[in-house]
């Protein structure tokens, strides 16, 4: 049993050493590693081209920067195993750890996705990310961001994967589709994730996967423009085309507050016009959206996720 690995790659040769490294030291478990080059102007292409591999390797090249969701999809078309290991080129794994991934995933049909147990570069003492959460304010938050790496240390189930480590099943991706092309990046993992919920699978947290993560690579910083702009547009989608009416209207009053506070925020941190923009473009472009489809039998499922996002809600107010 082996994995297709999935990598988008914008401009990031400085990370390509450390990240073949840890796969070629490792390379049992690995059918493939697709690396997806959006348009780079540095030499990623070309060390990719002159190195040698303990495994094949693709290299498809974009002439321009399409974006982490249409790369990712583009990997996933081209793989050719069914467990799809969606990987960040800005990420080092640990040996072992597609292993226990490919074991966990491969455990029960039910399974959408497994995410590694991902820890902070500079600081392996502390954990960057062990699954993401979503609540009724349409937040999300990184699970485990900054406790010790000794926690979280028990298969549990996650809200959504982060993609940026996170192995996946490329026969489920087919039934509830890909990626989401026009997101371009921000919050597609955590849209994707609503989406096998709904059709009654779960993802679930591998921690004995680990893959030690440098962070906001290709973005830069943890906010700034283009980052606030898009996640603001994304997670207005994300709403509008996973949530059937009777749950908006349910949950309407916790959505306005959800995005009213964060405009607040990001008034504070200089990016209130910029947050409102992205809330602009997501209303105003809502239409070339494909939503979810409602389907009677899913409606247990859908149910699912509501207590979900109210459990998680209350969890952030007792904070």
């Amino acid at each position: 049993m082996k994995a297709s690995i999935v990598t988008p790659n914008y401009n990031g040769e400085r990370f390509l050493e450390t990240f073949f490294e840890s796969l070629n030291s490792d390379p049992e478990y690995i059918g493939e590693v697709i690396i997806v080059d959006n348009g780079s102007t540095d030499k990623s292409k070309e060390y990719i081209k002159r190195s040698e591999f303990n495994f094949p390797v693709t290299l498809i090249e974009n002439t321009e920067n399409l974006g982490f969701s249409p790369a990712v999809n583009q990997g996933i078309r081209k793989a050719k195993y069914e467990y799809i290991f969606s990987l960040n080129n800005d990420t080092q794994v640990k040996k072992g750890s597609i292993k226990v991934l490919l074991d966990l995933i491969s455990s029960g049909p039910e399974i959408f996705s497994v995410q590694a147990k991902m820890l902070q570069y500079d600081n392996k003492e502390l954990i960057d990310d062990v699954g993401d959460e979503y609540n009724l304010l349409a937040w999300t938050k990184k699970t485990g961001e900054n406790h010790d790496s000794n926690e979280y240390c028990e298969v549990k189930e996650i809200f959504s994967a982060c993609a940026g480590a996170a192995m996946y099943r490329k026969s489920l991706l087919a039934e509830i589709g890909m990626f989401d092309d026009n997101y371009f990046a921000y919050m597609e993992d955590v849209d994707l994730a609503i989406r096998s919920r709904i059709n009654g699978y779960t993802n679930l947290l591998c921690p004995d996967a680990i893959v030690y993560h440098i962070g906001s690579a290709t973005s830069g910083s943890r906010h700034n423009d283009f980052k606030v702009r898009l996640a603001a547009r994304n997670n207005v989608w994300t709403v509008y085309k996973n949530q059937p009416i009777p749950m908006k209207i349910v949950n309407f009053i916790f959505l306005f507050f959800g995005f009213l506070i964060k405009y607040l925020f990001f008034t504070r941190k200089g990016f209130g016009k910029t947050y409102l923009a992205g809330i602009r473009e997501g209303l105003s472009n809502r239409g070339e959206i494909d939503k979810v489809k409602f389907k009677g039998k899913n409606t247990k499922n859908y149910f699912k996720i509501e207590y979900r996002l109210i459990i998680n809600t209350l969890k952030f107010l007792k904070k």
